[in-house]
């Protein structure tokens, strides 16, 4: 009797995760989260910034060299004549606010995700990290046709909604009338400085405010003038711990060597043939998207932000774990050290 051929099985890669349905890209976050992150980040209200907390809980002396100025209670230390500090603790409830932007500068992408899809995984991680008895998370998206607004509440259902919101909100299309932007709305969308407004405004107690954007918005030509948005950013950081999310893409970077292409402007719909073939050409590309990136990098700094950077071609699950832990490591070290890192 002959042997029927067997043909060897040939293993399926997994599908991505721009590939799946969006209820699959949910479980698929939610998985990610929960398994990868928080097996690696222990510990209840130590989320992506730790930090001392805002609630009072006495004094104690001063210690030289451990304790900062800024913390001292000079009341107690008028009526003891020794140098005393203020002790606080930790909130018990933390409330997280989320300012996503989803202009048309986010629809786009050459790796595995696109710079949307990355943002909707940052989300998702800020959301299942700070998730907890009492905590709310609220968000802000910035888009096309306005800002779209989610109230500051608790629970999965509330994470879940808003978390599908942002995968099925509208795409804009370069091709769309730039004068309108919307169908009925004649204004211009809103910008990252508006949305920053926005929040400063309803953001009344002390928590974690997250802004997730490629913050190109407004970026001025001149390396030394400041971003439009820092001002706004800088008065949030003075009351919140802010976390800056960058969201970038590898061509945004570099560009390759591929021939003659047509660039298009995600903002304008603005059009331009390059030849990429010209070594000179991508040499001048890269030098002036390092400058702009630096350019962020400096404004984030000056408003007292925490940076965190995500590629499209990266793990960002990977990049999430080191930032926390970079984070704590520069929350345990003393104040002199701090001072001598930055």
């Amino acid at each position: 009797m002959r042997r029927a051929k067997v043909a060897p099985a040939v293993a399926q890669a997994d599908p991505g995760l721009a590939e799946l349905a969006p209820d699959q890209r949910l479980r698929r976050l939610e998985l990610t989260v929960t398994r990868r992150l928080n097996g690696l980040l222990h510990g209840q209200y130590r989320g992506l910034l730790p930090g001392p907390g805002s609630e009072p809980a006495g004094s104690r002396e001063y210690r030289p060299g451990e304790d900062e100025v800024r913390r001292m209670d000079w009341a107690v230390t008028a009526r003891t004549a020794v140098p005393h500090v203020r002790q606080v603790d930790a909130d018990r409830e933390l409330t997280t606010w989320l300012l996503v932007d989803g202009s048309a500068s986010m629809e786009f992408g050459t790796a595995e995700l696109d710079k949307r899809e990355l943002a909707v995984a940052a989300v998702a991680a800020v959301g299942f990290l700070t998730a907890g008895v009492g905590n709310r998370l609220g968000a802000q998206v910035l888009r096309a046709d306005g800002v779209r607004r989610f109230p500051a509440r608790s629970g999965r259902t509330h994470l879940f909604a808003l978390l599908r919101a942002l995968l099925a909100a509208p795409r804009p299309s370069a091709t769309d009338d730039r004068s309108g932007w919307a169908a009925g709305v004649s204004a211009e969308p809103p910008d990252l400085a508006d949305g920053l407004d926005a929040l400063h405004r309803i953001a009344n107690r002390r928590g974690l405010v997250v802004v997730v954007s490629d913050f190109l918005d407004g970026l001025p030509d001149d390396p030394g003038q400041p971003a439009p948005w820092e001002r706004t950013l800088r008065r949030l950081a003075a009351r919140h711990q802010v976390l800056a999310i960058e969201v970038t893409d590898p061509r945004e970077l570099e560009l390759p060597d591929v021939g003659l292409i047509t660039l298009v402007d995600p903002e304008t719909g603005r059009r331009r043939e390059v030849c990429t073939s010209d070594r000179r050409l991508r040499e001048r590309y890269a030098e002036a998207a390092s400058a702009q990136r630096e350019q962020v990098r400096q404004s984030l700094r000056r408003s007292g932000a925490a940076h965190l950077a995500l590629r499209t071609d990266r793990d960002w699950s990977a990049d999430i774990v080191r930032h926390v832990h970079a984070q704590r490591r520069m929350a345990a070290a003393p104040a002199g050290r701090r001072g001598g890192a930055a």
